[in-house]
C-alpha cells in the first residue's frame, strides 16, 4: 500500500541494542505493535464495508437464490486461488511433490465451480448473467469479480498485499492473546516506579524523545554553524585591522625616510656653502 515513508529509524544497529536492552528491561513495545496493528486493521474493516455499501448501491440486486450461488462460485473461485498461488510457491521452493498434489486439488475444486457456474447460470436472464457480479476481499478489502480467471485469483491471493495482510491479522491475533496481562503488567510496573518517583517510559514517548533529541541536536548544530561564522567573521575583522595597521605602519615609516632624507639634505646645502665661504676668505 502505498503509505509513504516510515517516520520511524530502521537500523539493525539500533534493532541489536534494544534486543540487548531488553534483556534487562521490559519496554512493553508489544502494546504498543497491539495498538498499532489494530488501528491499520480497523482501517481496513472500515474500506471493506464502505465498499460492499458502494456495491450494494450500484450492483443489481439478486433474490437470495441466486446470491447464494453467487456466493458458491466466488468462494470455489477464491479456494482455487489460494491454492494454485500456494501450489506456485512450493513449486519455486523445490517441493515438487506436494505441488502436484495440491494441483490435483485444484482439478477438483475446477470440476465443481464449473457445476456451481452452470447453477449460477441456469438461475438468471443470460443478460444478467454477463455483468461482471463482484464482491469484497475480506482479507485486504480488494475487488474480486466472479468472472476472474484462475490466474487473476492466483495473482491476487499471492501477492504482496493480500499475503501481507494475512501476516498482519494472524499477528495481532497472537497479540491480542496475551495483551490484556501485558497491560496488567505494565499498570504494575507504573505504579510500582511511580512509587519510587520514577515513571514508566513506554515505546511511544521514546519515540517522543527520540524525536526531540535529534531536533535538539539540529539546533545544537546550527548554533555551532552561527558561532563559527561569527568567529571566522572576528577573525577577518582582526585581519583587516593588522593589514590596516601595517599599512599605516608602513607609510609613518616612509614619512620617517622622507623627513630623514630632508633633513640630510639641508645638512649637505648647509655644509657646501660654509666650505664655499671658507675658499673665498
Amino acid at each position: 500500500m502505498d503509505l509513504g515513508e516510515c517516520p520511524k529509524i530502521h537500523d539493525l544497529a539500533l534493532r541489536a541494542d534494544y534486543e540487548l536492552a531488553s534483556k534487562t528491561k521490559d519496554y512493553f513495545y508489544d502494546i504498543d505493535a497491539t495498538e498499532h496493528l489494530e488501528a491499520f486493521i480497523a482501517d481496513c474493516d472500515r474500506r471493506t464495508t464502505a465498499a460492499k455499501q458502494r456495491l450494494a448501491e450500484t450492483q443489481e440486486e439478486l433474490s437470495a437464490e441466486v446470491t447464494e450461488k453467487a456466493n458458491a462460485v466466488h468462494e470455489l473461485a477464491e479456494q482455487i486461488g489460494q491454492k494454485l498461488a500456494r501450489a506456485e510457491a512450493l513449486g519455486e521452493e523445490g517441493m515438487v511433490e506436494d505441488s502436484v498434489k495440491l494441483m490435483g486439488e485444484i482439478d477438483e475444486l475446477r470440476k465443481k465451480k464449473a457445476v456451481a457456474e452452470q447453477e449460477y447460470r441456469n438461475s438468471m436472464p443470460a443478460s444478467s448473467y454477463q455483468q461482471q457480479k463482484l464482491r469484497v476481499c475480506e482479507v485486504c478489502s480488494a475487488y474480486l469479480g466472479i468472472h476472474d480467471n484462475d490466474r487473476r485469483l492466483a495473482d491476487h491471493f499471492g501477492g504482496k498485499l493480500h499475503l501481507g495482510f494475512i501476516t498482519i491479522r494472524e499477528k495481532l491475533s497472537d497479540l491480542k492473546k496475551t495483551v490484556e496481562k501485558r497491560r496488567e503488567e505494565r499498570g504494575a510496573s507504573e505504579r510500582e516506579r511511580s512509587g519510587g518517583r520514577r515513571h514508566y517510559v513506554g515505546g511511544r514517548e521514546l519515540d517522543r524523545r527520540a524525536r526531540r533529541h535529534r531536533e535538539a541536536g539540529r539546533e545544537r548544530d546550527r548554533d555551532r554553524g552561527k558561532e563559527r561564522e561569527r568567529d571566522r567573521e572576528r577573525d577577518r575583522r582582526r585581519s583587516r585591522s593588522r593589514s590596516k595597521s601595517k599599512r599605516e605602519g608602513s607609510r609613518e615609516k616612509s614619512r620617517g625616510r622622507d623627513r630623514e632624507r630632508e633633513r640630510e639634505s639641508r645638512r649637505s646645502r648647509s655644509h657646501r656653502s660654509s666650505s664655499r665661504e671658507r675658499r673665498r676668505d
